[in-house]
């Protein structure tokens, strides 16, 4: 058993948008939603990207997804996230916290995801990122099919108090745990651990980091990791590898071009006797 883990919340601190609205388009095309509540989606992920969510905007989220999932065939939902996890969530995560979440399991640490976001959409990514548990919004399924009810909402104070109850069952200390988020939503869920660290921090967060003296990390460079764990080789070293011989044939070239032209020797030709 270790006895710490790290926290991370998932939308603009593990990957670069929301990871529920990052769905629209093939729930759209699968024919769960239709073209307004699409391009309702995806202007509010435009925002989402340039101010992240307050508690308001996050309450009006959650509403609208609990509206707009009545009724969904839950079966349909999984085969749809399976089918479209790494085209849409592969590109979007993060370098630097590919690179953190690896750190902290190396130091024997059990990492979490902790998200708003429902688990239908976090479990495949926590998977597809290695991570050891996730925490996540669950719905209410009757007969296949979700009731528009909310089973467990994870958001503020809820995700510290199911930090605080995996710390007790799993025997971590807190003193000695990590945690990570960019939304001052996330204030709760920070203060529980020993180690908070803000990043891509909303203003809220900016300002509450810097009273409490916690670090601030910007998260920048989004990696696609098929290509970090099939080791692909990422563009700048092709690009360098490409230059290399372009300028190896052009030493060629030159080299040739300064050569001295010799001229052939004659073949004697042998005149056949009449």
């Amino acid at each position: 058993m270790t006895r710490a883990a790290a926290f991370f919340d998932l939308d603009k601190t593990v990957i670069a948008k929301s990871s529920t609205l990052a769905f629209g388009r093939p729930f759209f095309q699968g024919g769960l939603i239709n073209r307004r509540a699409a391009l309702k989606g995806a202007y509010a992920q435009f925002v989402f990207s340039l101010a992240g969510a307050d508690a308001v905007q996050m309450e009006r989220m959650r509403s609208q997804i609990a509206a707009m999932t009545t009724g969904w065939d839950v079966a349909v939902v999984h085969e749809i996230v399976r089918e479209t996890l790494h085209g849409i969530v592969d590109p979007l995560v993060y370098a630097e916290a590919a690179d953190l979440i690896e750190a902290h399991q190396d130091a024997g640490r059990e990492v979490v995801i902790v998200s708003t976001s429902g688990a239908e959409v976090v479990e495949p990514i926590g998977e597809m990122l290695g991570v050891d548990r996730v925490v996540a919004t669950r719905m209410v399924i009757a007969d296949g099919r979700y009731t528009g009810e909310m089973e467990y909402y994870a958001y503020g104070p809820t995700k510290a108090a199911a930090i605080r109850e995996l710390a007790a069952q799993q025997g971590w200390d807190l003193a000695d745990c990590w945690a990570y988020s960019d939304s001052h939503t996330d204030l709760p869920m920070l203060e529980t651990v020993g180690h908070p660290t803000a990043v891509n921090p909303d203003r809220g967060l900016r300002r509450a980091a810097a009273e409490r003296g916690w670090p601030v990390l910007t998260f920048s460079r989004p990696v696609s990791m098929r290509a970090r764990f099939t080791g692909t080789r990422p563009p700048v070293v092709v690009g360098a590898a490409l230059s290399a011989a372009l300028v190896g044939l052009a030493w060629y070239v030159r080299r040739r071009a300064l050569q001295p032209v010799v001229a052939p020797t004659p073949v004697p030709v042998r005149r056949r006797r009449a």
